[in-house]
């Protein structure tokens, strides 16, 4: 018997049985005794195609015919760019070019899928197997059978076989992405420089600073300290939103704050580039051209909504954070005799992305 030092009564040694009851309870087994067995794959059931030659033939007609769709899908979204150009501006033809060049990519996907799942699904060997994978490197043995597994997976699908199904293949594949390269390509002017192109604007020296989209001239007067501007040269709007409109406004818009003038940090040769602590930048990111429109009054930092480039004001709009490579340009700005906001000249080096500069 034992003694129990706290409450002084006498304690009875375990019950072997109890623990052994315990230990061949279902809770607590390992293993249960009522586990369910493996049932093995299921029954194999051949196909229509596996059966019936007709079939197997129909099948792969499908398929080699859906790849040359998604050919077809391809080839006439590159067409349509060119049959439907939408250099006017005009939303008619811009609906109408990314209406026929949508259908053709769809196309060019869709068939390109469908065909494949049906190929798998129809014409590829169909019976079920058990892949054992191991966690280390295999043996030569088992390193050479898995090159006899490709070359038995091409047999049993067909590849090298199939030649017409193979070569739609290929041809949808290749077929696909020409156009996206058509529409990339297509970003970039045509015939010119883009360097060239970014490098001038419709500021000039002595063109007024205006609102957008009214166009009304700001006078200096007219911007209290921690207000910003969407600013565009005056003239702009006489374009009457015609041709070339757009493509001038996104490279002239700037941006127009004021600070304390003590808080900006300005470079000796662009002192006379501000005035009484106005500042007008390029409103187009440096990264890949997105408008730069978040102004933070009390930190004085402007933010790409796209990419969270950040540019602080005070410090000439140098990149503080972010993918941008480069600061925002500055236009230099000036007051004429009336009190309005002037351009001293237009920007001294190329607005939006950096990567136009990379010659």
């Amino acid at each position: 018997m034992a003694q129990d030092d706290n409450g002084g009564k006498d304690l009875t040694a375990a019950d072997s049985s109890g623990l052994a009851h315990a230990e061949e309870s279902a809770g607590l087994a390992v293993i249960a005794r009522d586990a369910l067995t493996d049932p093995g794959l299921p029954p194999h059931h051949e196909r229509i195609t596996d059966i019936d030659p007709k079939a197997e033939k129909r099948a792969e007609r499908t398929v080699y015919t859906l790849f040359y769709l998604s050919i077809v899908g391809s080839v006439w979204a590159v067409a349509a760019y060119m049959l439907f150009p939408m250099e006017s501006n005009n939303v008619g033809d811009v609906r109408l070019n990314n209406l026929f060049i949508g259908l053709g990519i769809t196309l060019g996907l869709l068939a390109l899928g469908i065909g494949a799942v049906h190929w798998a699904k129809a014409l590829m060997y169909a019976k079920e197997g058990i892949d054992v994978r191991h966690p280390t490197r295999g043996t030569e043995e088992t390193r050479a059978r898995a090159v006899e597994i490709f070359q038995e997976a091409n047999e049993e699908s067909g590849f090298g076989r199939r030649t017409l199904i193979r070569n739609t293949l290929i041809g949808a594949l290749v077929a696909f992405p020409l156009p996206a390269v058509v529409l990339f390509r297509g970003l970039a002017p045509q015939d010119q420089n883009p360097v060239e192109l970014l490098s001038h604007t419709l500021w000039a020296k002595g063109t007024r600073l205006a609102l957008d989209p009214s166009g009304a001239p700001i006078k200096a007067s007219d911007v209290t300290l921690g207000s910003s501007f969407h600013v565009i040269p005056e003239g702009l709007t006489d374009l009457s939103h015609g041709e070339g409109y757009l493509e001038e406004k996104a490279k002239a818009v700037v941006l127009l704050m004021r600070l304390k003038p003590e808080d900006l940090h300005e470079l000796p040769e662009r002192k006379d580039w501000s005035y009484d602590g106005i500042v007008a930048y390029s409103k187009i990111c440096t990264h890949v051209g997105c408008p730069v429109a978040l102004y933070e009054q009390q930190t004085h930092h402007l933010l790409c909504p796209c990419h969270q480039s950040q540019f602080d004001v005070s410090n000439h709009c140098e990149v503080i954070f972010g993918p941008a490579a480069r600061a925002l340009p500055q236009l230099p700005i000036a007051v004429d005799a009336e009190g309005y906001l002037i351009a001293q000249s237009d920007f001294t080096e190329p607005v939006g992305p950096s990567f136009w500069e990379r010659h």
